[in-house]
C-alpha cells in the first residue's frame, strides 16, 4: 500500500488532480494506494473552475508519502512565488519514492529545484513560462510525459491520466494499466513521446 498525497492550492486545474485521482483512486487498483489530499491547511481549496476540493490535511500534519502529485492551473503563477509552499515541496519530494506533476505543476517542482539536471516536460501553450522557473532543467518540448528516475512529468491537463496510467504500470504491473483505461472507457496514450498537441 503506497500513500498517494496530491497537493492542492487555491486556483489548482480540476482535471489535473481528479483525472489521475480516477487512476489510483479506482477499484481495482485501490489495494494498491491510499490518497490524501493536502493544502497549507486542511479544508476546503477553490479550483481554477471554481468548485472547491477538501484538503485532508495541512502541510503541519501531512503524513508521510509514498508519491507525490503536484498538480498544474492558474494558480502556479502566483504559488511559484510562495517560499513556504517551494521549501515544503522542496522537503516532501526529497523524502518521497515518487513525485509527479501535472501540467504547469512542473514549474512548482522547477522552483523547488527538485528537477535540476532532470528531463521534464509540462503544458505545451505555458511551456515558455514554465521554463523560466528551471533554467537547469533539461525541459523535453515534445512529449506527452516524461519519467526520469523517480519523476513523472506531464503535459497538459489530459496528460495526466496517461501518464498515472503509466505511474501504474511502472509501480503495478502494465496489464493492470491497460484493463483500468479500458475500465473508466479511456483512449490511452501508451507512448510517452506521442504527444499530438506539442
Amino acid at each position: 500500500m503506497r500513500t498517494l498525497g496530491v497537493l492542492l492550492f487555491p486556483e489548482f486545474e480540476l482535471l489535473d488532480v481528479f483525472g489521475p485521482l480516477e487512476v489510483f483512486g479506482h477499484r481495482s487498483v485501490a489495494h494498491h494506494f491510499r490518497v490524501t489530499t493536502i493544502a497549507r491547511e486542511a479544508g476546503p481549496v477553490v479550483s481554477a473552475q471554481g468548485p472547491r476540493a477538501l484538503a485532508d490535511h495541512g502541510f503541519a500534519d501531512c503524513p508521510a508519502l509514498d508519491v507525490l502529485l503536484v498538480p498544474g492551473g492558474m494558480g502556479t503563477r502566483r504559488e511559484v512565488d510562495d517560499p513556504r509552499l517551494v521549501r515544503w515541496i522542496a522537503t516532501i519530494a526529497d523524502a518521497t519514492r515518487t513525485v509527479a506533476s501535472v501540467c504547469t505543476g512542473a514549474a512548482l517542482l522547477a522552483r523547488a529545484n527538485v528537477l535540476d539536471d532532470r528531463r521534464a516536460t509540462t503544458n505545451k501553450r505555458a511551456f515558455d513560462w514554465v521554463v523560466t522557473q528551471g533554467p537547469r532543467v533539461e525541459w523535453v518540448r515534445k512529449a506527452r510525459w516524461v519519467e526520469d528516475g523517480k519523476f513523472f512529468t506531464s503535459s497538459g491537463v489530459s496528460a495526466g491520466i496517461d501518464m498515472s496510467l503509466a505511474m501504474v504500470a511502472h509501480m503495478v504491473d502494465p496489464v493492470t494499466a491497460n484493463t483500468l483505461a479500458n475500465t473508466i472507457e479511456y483512449t490511452r496514450h501508451a507512448d510517452a513521446d506521442d504527444d499530438p498537441f506539442a
